[in-house]
């Protein structure tokens, strides 16, 4: 028999800017068409992280959207789950009917831009709790892990679909040379995933370790990011002809205006990280009108991707083991956000977690 679900839990609740805080909250009822599951492990996201430190959003909150755990009620009209699955959660699903859907820009659907997943108060994922409330217009998110898999590679489902979203936009033929600057979990997923499609990644970070980590992923060359001549190594490497890509994984506008002079016409830079409004920069338009030079955002993930991206996890032909560096009990909620925030050289991705590793 299942453990008897309480009525309360302890939840990490965000009460203002870097003010997190650990609660006693109600454990979330369930209607007739949604799940309640028991979380098992979150991941810690950078978007979470921006709104924690910026105040974008009000409080009070239960943040965590990178969830995994297991099925411990179901509403009446429920089909397709039992009670004990160990599912992946995905709390963004969009209608596919509207406007923004027909153009596949589903972050911009309506629906899509609710959260389908809450801990209580406005939802906001609520993996930094004991069980979440799922709603029904996201259960076509929820994958089962299989019995061979970890809720911590369950848990990583979702930012892995937002990368291969990203690498999606971009039109690369294989053999074309793609600088992915930053080199933490983000970008070693997109080093990896660019590698498998035949690209010739040049990977560059601030941290040694990282750059070490990036050949593994598959990059072919890993060049600090601190070097004065950076843009001769570029240069160099390429023999001259430059950049076909470039994705900008970090937030700086200083590596958006290199990756521009580095890639050459006809190329494209993706923008990842550039998510704080209100932060206008120059750019050389020029070299968008006249050299032909895509600048792309790719924001959130696709939904229509979730099966591809659980085939490429759970076969692990995209192992995100090796990206787990530090896992934080629900309790030391606001260490494991300081610390994603602001990564010793050692680590990588932060999970908070309620079950023993694997």
């Amino acid at each position: 028999m299942p453990d008897p679900i309480p009525k309360t839990m302890r939840a990490v609740v965000y009460r203002g800017i870097n003010d997190l805080r650990l609660e006693t909250v109600p454990v979330p009822r369930v209607g007739s068409g949604e799940l309640l599951v028991k979380v098992a492990v979150c991941g810690v996201c950078p978007t979470d992280i921006k709104k924690i430190q910026y105040g974008t959003v009000p409080p009070p909150r239960i943040f965590g959207h990178e969830t995994a755990g297991t099925v411990v009620r179901l509403g009446a009209r429920v089909r397709g789950f039992r009670l004990g699955d160990r599912v992946a959660l995905h709390h963004h699903v969009p209608c596919q009917q509207c406007h923004f859907c027909r153009h596949r820009a589903f972050a911009q659907c309506p629906q899509y831009k609710r959260t389908g997943i809450t801990a209580g108060f406005e939802p906001a994922g609520g993996g930094y709790a004991e069980y979440v409330r799922v709603m029904a217009f996201v259960l076509p998110g929820v994958v089962r892990i299989p019995a061979g898999n970890s809720f911590e590679e369950g848990a990583l489902l979702e930012p892995v679909n937002t990368i291969l979203k990203a690498v999606n936009r971009l039109a690369l033929v294989r053999g074309d040379t793609v600088w992915v600057a930053g080199q933490g979990p983000v970008g070693l997923l997109f080093t990896r995933l660019l590698a498998q499609r035949g690209a010739r990644v040049l990977a560059s970070d601030l941290l040694p370790p990282r750059l070490r980590l990036a050949r593994q992923f598959g990059a072919r060359w890993a060049v600090d990011a601190n070097r004065s001549d950076f843009a001769d190594a570029v240069q160099r490497l390429t023999t001259g002809r430059g950049l076909d890509a470039a994705v900008i994984a970090v937030p700086s506008d200083a590596v958006v205006r290199e990756a521009q002079a580095l890639v050459r016409g006809a190329g494209q830079i993706l923008l990842f990280a550039h998510t704080r409004r209100g932060a206008p920069t120059a750019v050389d338009l020029a070299g968008v009108c006249v050299d032909e030079k895509d600048l792309l955002g790719s924001y959130s993930a696709d939904f229509t991707l979730q099966q591809e991206v659980a085939r490429r996890v759970f076969s692990r032909r995209l192992d995100v083991r090796p990206l787990i560096t530090d896992r934080f009990p629900l309790e030391q909620t606001p260490a494991a956000v300081e610390l994603a925030a602001h990564p010793a050289p050692g680590s990588l991705k932060v999970l908070v977690t309620q079950v023993p590793a694997g």
